[in-house]
């Protein structure tokens, strides 16, 4: 098919595709189509097949031009998209489907031409990556980050009680509870109802804050609850609103918290002789978790300092898409149905706002990534094959697994390999930018304080 196409950038990394096909090429489409339909048809006062094209196109005049036309946008993309010679930073996204625009009408007297939009990769504008100087806190881990580890390994290793039939539901128990949202008669609202959810009572792990409302409760109780949520709630699809919840205590325990001393490090794992044992353990490890999260917020202050000077035009499906993904993670990681995620696109559901809350930081991950893809493009950074192999065997000493069977893994699917590839490539960024820019550390902050920080400083 002999077509000619013509591309114009625009806004947010998209790209229109104007294709236009040579009136001979229409013209023999349609006839296939005819001669299609008349080959199947069978009309009356003519023998199958031998139906006059006249009598085709009177009965079925309008079917066989968008038929045609169908085909022959379907084939000229395809035919485009598929010549190699076609530039692959004018390629679609894998995510981001053509769409034609202005529906053309078939005029077998001339030549097709139509347009498709889509979005491509963006490009991006690299600044200056070099000479740079940002500043980070110090990691301290002090005698407070211990005491709180210790107290969280405490309530792990707590024994678990039934409390009695009469027994009334109190702050630190663990309870049960069914619950579901009224609507003003009282019915329960389709769709948010949970069974078996299970929280320790004043930890206000739970959507709703409960944890006061439910305090006295007896096992088998049932409260419907009405609650104000002020305007700064957390959660926004709570927010400035008055909700009213039914809530059922299923099952109400209470915890019996060891004593801290050597008998306790030793339950927590025989290697340990005393407490003082466990709490240098602690100590170690709070700090190897400290000295990574300072390494990787020295790449990560670099890179949004190159941000700056860096700019690109994120396309939406890209956005969307990275949403998607963080959003199945999300229900999976929850163990939700699948349909709990079903109204994703829906603009005042309650996924789709959690989803607007993360678009700045997919957004700033996404120019992250191309900015690394960037310099490594700049520099020619690959990855040696005796890179690769020294990357089997740290995966294999960190997961305790044979060195043959992480190789044999890798390398049974590109896509795997691929991983590990990128993954040499990144870090040799990362080394570049440490080498070629300034790091000063500031003030300290204890671990639980950079814990807290961990979230808006992630990339």
């Amino acid at each position: 098919m002999t077509i000619s196409k013509e591309l114009t950038r625009l806004e947010h990394s998209a790209i229109r595709l104007t294709i236009t096909v040579a009136k001979e090429d229409l013209n023999a489409e349609y006839d296939q189509t005819v001669a299609e339909y008349r080959k199947a048809l069978q009309i009356p006062g003519f023998r199958k097949g031998k139906a006059p094209q006249t009598v085709l196109e009177r009965k079925f005049g309008d079917s066989l031009k968008a038929e045609t036309l169908t085909r022959l946008l379907d084939r000229a993309v395809t035919q485009v998209f598929e010549d190699p010679a076609f530039p692959d930073a004018d390629r679609p996204l894998p995510y981001s489907t053509p769409e034609v625009q202005d529906e053309p009408k078939l005029d077998l007297e001339a030549d097709l031409v139509f347009s498709v939009v889509y979005e491509v990769l963006p490009q991006i504008v690299l600044g200056p990556w070099q000479g740079l100087t940002v500043e980070i806190p110090q990691a301290s881990v002090t005698d407070e980050d211990v005491r709180r580890e210790l107290e969280t390994l405490r309530q792990r290793n707590a024994m678990v009680f039934d409390k009695g039939d009469d027994a009334q539901a109190a702050k630190g128990d663990m309870v049960t509870i069914q619950y579901s949202e009224l609507d003003d008669a009282g019915e329960v609202i389709s769709g948010t109802e949970r069974q078996d959810f299970v929280f320790t009572l004043g930890s206000a792990a739970n959507i709703y804050r409960l944890d006061d409302d439910m305090l006295g409760m007896r096992r088998g109780e049932t409260r419907d609850i009405e609650k104000a949520y002020p305007e700064d709630f957390y959660d926004q699809d709570l927010a400035g609103k008055t909700k009213k919840i039914r809530v059922s205590l299923t099952a109400l325990k209470e915890r019996e918290l060891p004593e801290l001393n050597d008998d306790f490090a030793q339950d927590v794992d025989e290697k340990y002789q005393t407490l003082e044992d466990l709490k240098e353990s602690i100590r170690k490890h709070l700090s190897e978790e400290a000295d990574q999260w300072v390494y990787t917020n020295k790449i990560n202050k670099l890179l949004e300092k190159i941000m700056e000077t860096s700019p690109v035009d994120i396309p939406e499906s890209m956005v969307r898409f990275q949403l998607n993904a963080r959003f199945r993670d999300l229900i999976r990681g929850l163990q939700l149905p699948g349909e709990a995620g079903s109204d994703f696109t829906k603009k005042d559901s309650p996924a789709n706002l959690l989803a607007e809350k993360w678009r700045p930081s997919v957004v700033k991950a996404l120019q992250s990534r191309l900015i690394v893809e960037a310099i490594i493009k700049n520099r020619n950074i690959e990855a040696t094959e005796e890179e690769i192999q020294k990357e089997y065997a740290r995966i294999a000493a960190e997961t305790q697994t044979q060195e043959a069977e992480v190789r044999t893994y890798y390398e049974a699917e590109e896509a795997r390999k691929d991983i590990v590839i990128d993954n040499i490539k990144d870090r040799k960024v990362h080394e570049l930018l440490l080498a070629e820019n300034t790091v000063t550390i500031g003030n300290p902050l204890s671990y639980f304080e950079l814990k807290e920080q961990k979230d808006s400083t992630a990339l």
